[in-house]
């Protein structure tokens, strides 16, 4: 007789969803055995528009990044190999850093230090204002720094749930993490026809609506947006700062996409540096920063290095965190030397510049075309509209669906857009996220989709699309 049934499962885990990998993806990966097994389909390969994996998309690596990884993984190329010599120098500083210099040693539990002594000199230079290495822990990526912070809201104040302001839509990472913690989520509907703005009246319905239920203690922003693609105006960032100080809530901003802004007119303001220039009282509000690798021009996904930098948090908050960091391992060191690549690149000069500059620019530029590609494709589709994708790595369009296909979706026991997922799927082998699985307003219907497939590759893709929800509409009106 088993002793863990599904009936003595953890009901947090029983609760969590996750729909990045949900059942439109499981069954992504079932066609593709079933590819292999010679199956005919009406498409030779799945698509998979479901996730930001640059480089399973075909982004190229960085070369400073890799030669880096080469000589520190086996430092015999450090005298041998034929690197660049500013390569070779990063590489022993970077191990000189490691105990026993060499990287298959563990680091210490928040990073090693002299990587976040360059976070933080990377984090002032690119915010105007000082940043204290003290503050800042490197993580094995981005979501478990989140993790690491969001369990310190996991408790029971006054014998009711901890909430926290989320924004819908949202990446489903928050929501899974939420089940797990007990969190709740508050969620405040971002302005679609303002291309996803955050409107501070929202924020305000949902606080108050959330009071009787729970405490609400934080707010998170992502910007840019995921799924959504949007940028935050910097005024747009000083209100929200604003309401978090009146509301005295802790800050949460997840900014792992800030290298990707594309748009004309748009940039990217950090929430610490806006706050620090708001002054007081709001300068004192407290904030916890996110950033990755895996993103940017990077796109380094699997070799997982992330960060979190904290300010204004007491410091004996601060410790209990350090404390409960130090319990859960160190992060990898590989990742680690990803980040020091990452926050101190090449100098004009040195012998990588010129390489690294014109990879990091061709990356970027490419996103660029790619995003107007997709909103632009996806707007010229009837009953199709996509805001502009002015960051990050993804669209979200909303699509009109006639009441028969909703019906169909009623009789096949499914929400109309996992309804219309499962369909692209089934039928072009074009593999996405349905906008349910993020929160989307009631009534519309959105899926979320790269824009990182090359660009002649995308082109396709969207035509394709085009044509499905041409037979589509067909079938259901």
């Amino acid at each position: 007789m088993a002793s863990m049934t599904i009936q003595n499962l953890s009901p947090n885990i029983l609760q969590m969803e996750y729909a990045i990998q949900g059942p439109v993806v499981s069954r992504a990966g079932e066609i593709e055995e079933e590819l292999k097994k010679g199956v005919k389909k009406p498409f030779k390969n799945v698509i998979r528009a479901n996730i930001g994996d640059a480089q399973a998309m075909g982004q190229p690596p960085i070369t400073f990044i890799r030669q880096m990884i080469a000589c520190i993984a086996y430092p015999k190329l450090i005298e041998e190999g034929n690197f660049p010599e500013d390569v070779k120098k990063r590489a022993k500083e970077f191990l000189e850093g490691c105990s026993g210099g060499t990287i298959g040693s563990y680091s210490i539990p928040h990073g090693l230090g002299h990587i976040r002594r360059r976070v933080a000199e990377y984090i002032e230079l690119r915010d105007g204002v000082p940043a204290d290495w003290k503050n800042v822990y490197l993580s094995a990526g981005a979501t478990v720094a989140i993790q690491y912070c969001l369990q310190l809201f996991s408790d029971r104040s006054n014998g009711r749930k901890n909430g926290i302001l989320t924004p819908v839509p949202t990446y489903p990472f928050y929501s899974a993490c939420y089940s797990i913690f007990g969190i709740n989520l508050v969620g405040y509907y971002l302005d679609e026809d303002s291309n996803w703005d955050t409107k501070i009246e929202e924020l305000e319905r949902s606080l108050v609506e959330a009071q009787n239920t729970c405490n609400v203690r934080a707010l998170l922003v992502i910007n840019p947006g995921n799924p959504t693609g949007q940028v935050l105006s910097r005024k747009n960032i000083e209100e929200i700062i604003k309401f978090a100080y009146k509301h005295n809530l802790f800050l949460i901003a997840d900014e792992v996409s800030q290298d990707n802004v594309y748009s004309g007119g748009n940039r990217f303001y950090s929430f610490r540096k806006v706050m620090i220039e708001l002054g007081a009282p709001y300068s004192s509000v407290e904030l916890v920063s996110f950033t990755s690798v895996s993103k940017g021009y990077m796109g380094e996904s699997g070799l997982r290095g992330g960060w979190l930098e904290l300010n204004n948090i007491q410091p004996d908050v601060q410790a209990q965190l350090f404390k409960y960091i130090s319990a859960m391992g160190t992060p990898n060191v590989i990742g680690q030397a990803v980040i020091d690549c990452v926050v101190k690149p090449p100098s004009p000069g040195e012998p990588s510049y010129d390489l690294w500059l014109r990879e990091k620019t061709a990356v970027l530029e490419s996103l660029n075309a790619r995003a107007r590609l997709v909103s632009e494709s996806l707007n010229a589709i009837e009953g199709y509209k996509c805001n502009v994708v002015q960051g990050a790595l993804y669209a979200f369009p909303r699509i009109n669906l006639p009441p028969k296909a909703i019906a169909a979706a009623e009789a096949a026991n499914q929400l109309p857009d996992v309804f219309y997922a499962y369909r692209l799927l089934e039928e072009t082998g074009i593999c996405v996220v349905p906008g349910s699985g993020f929160g989307q307003a009631p009534g519309t219907y959105h899926y979320r989709t790269t824009i990182l497939p090359e660009y002649d590759h995308l082109k396709t893709i969207l035509d394709t699309i085009r044509n499905f929800h041409q037979r589509f509409i067909e079938q259901y009106t």
